[in-house]
């Protein structure tokens, strides 16, 4: 799609150092700019979303390819998030409270310099769960660590998100599936939506692995979408697979599809986007991480562009591919230019 995207072009070494000065001096700020941020009146104004998903750190998810700690570093994984998020194409993210702090405290120190507000009437959502740390012995045993769902009142958010992972030889993956239904119920009192990614796995030797087939999807999908006291403001997260058509008519809930480990290529992805989408009324739009943040060395923004476009403008891949490949490397001072001296502090950094 593009030149390589510098993360160091796009995200100043003095944000990063003003996140850091905050968290000693002003804890509360991010909770303060939670509370005045302007949400959107209604989740789903064309009834699709295409949501950013950054929470894989949290999970010790932190491989892009050859390399295994790519998504270990902060700046740059903070630095692509915000840069998808400028595509009014992406309606928001769903990320691990950490994040969500550092963006609402960037949202709120660009307004203070007079630029955009750039979380607002965007999608704010919280993962609840992410202890099943990957190749842990408890892996399947993934209990809520993060927020629970009174915090998402709290924090002005917009709704909640749970990984439930279903393997019939782990015990864990009970209390899981217990903690998911509680978690549901306790939403459903909040009138919020909960954004359920149920995933039959097998355990392999090379770790649990996901039963990509309509059969095993389908059958998932009939226990998630009982769970908790209603299925009213549920949806569902759900993976491709051959014969969607067959996992579309499971259920009548919405389905959002996820994207999976970064193939460096958006062209394998936005295929599976795009023959997801017309597999039935009920699939409504994405929920997408690594394929997005990290599309191989490209500007990740013409990425989300692309599955907005998918998902919101009915465009095929070539046009997703075309159209969203004119924004590459728009606007990279986009952050910069609301830091002052950040040249000045990178030479600073740097020889420290």
């Amino acid at each position: 799609m593009s030149p390589g995207f510098n993360c160091e072009d796009f995200l100043p070494s003095t944000a990063i150092a003003r996140l850091t000065q905050m968290r000693v001096d002003d804890p509360d700020r991010a909770l303060r700019a939670a509370k005045l941020r302007k949400r959107r009146e209604r989740l789903a104004p064309d009834g699709r979303l295409n949501i950013l998903a950054a929470d894989h750190p949290a999970r010790r998810v932190t491989n892009i390819g050859n390399d295994r700690v790519a998504m270990t570093n902060r700046r740059d994984y903070l630095g692509r998030t915000v840069r998808v998020l400028m595509s009014e194409l992406v309606d928001g993210v769903m990320a691990t409270m950490d994040i969500l702090e550092d963006l609402l405290a960037l949202h709120d120190l660009m307004r203070e310099s007079g630029g955009p507000g750039f979380l607002d009437e965007k999608l704010l959502i919280v993962s609840l769960n992410r202890a099943g740390l990957a190749q842990s012995a408890w892996e399947m045993d993934d209990a809520i660590t993060g927020p629970g769902p009174t915090a998402c009142v709290d924090w002005n958010l917009d709704g909640a998100k749970f990984l439930l992972r279903i393997a019939d030889s782990e015990p864990g993956s009970l209390k899981t599936m217990l903690a998911a239904s509680a978690a549901i119920t306790e939403l459903n009192a909040l009138r919020l939506p909960m954004f359920l990614e149920p995933l039959p796995v097998v355990k392999t030797k090379n770790g649990y692995k996901v039963e990509k087939t309509a059969e095993a999807i389908s059958k998932i999908v009939g226990v998630a979408s009982a769970l908790g006291d209603s299925s009213r403001h549920l949806w569902l997260k759900l993976p491709y697979c051959e014969g969607y058509e067959a996992v579309a008519r499971a259920t009548t809930l919405p389905i959002l599809l996820l994207g999976g480990e970064s193939a460096g290529d958006p062209r394998p992805f936005l295929t599976e986007v795009a023959r997801g989408i017309v597999a039935g009324v009920n699939v409504r739009g994405a929920m997408v991480g690594r394929n997005v943040i990290y599309p191989g060395k490209d500007d990740p923004l013409p990425a989300g562009e692309a599955v907005g476009g998918i998902v919101h403008r009915g465009w095929d891949v070539e046009q997703a591919l075309g159209t969203a490949a004119k924004i590459t490397g728009r606007d990279m001072d986009w952050l910069s230019r609301h830091f002052p001296n950040s040249r000045q502090t990178e030479v600073r950094f740097q020889t420290t």
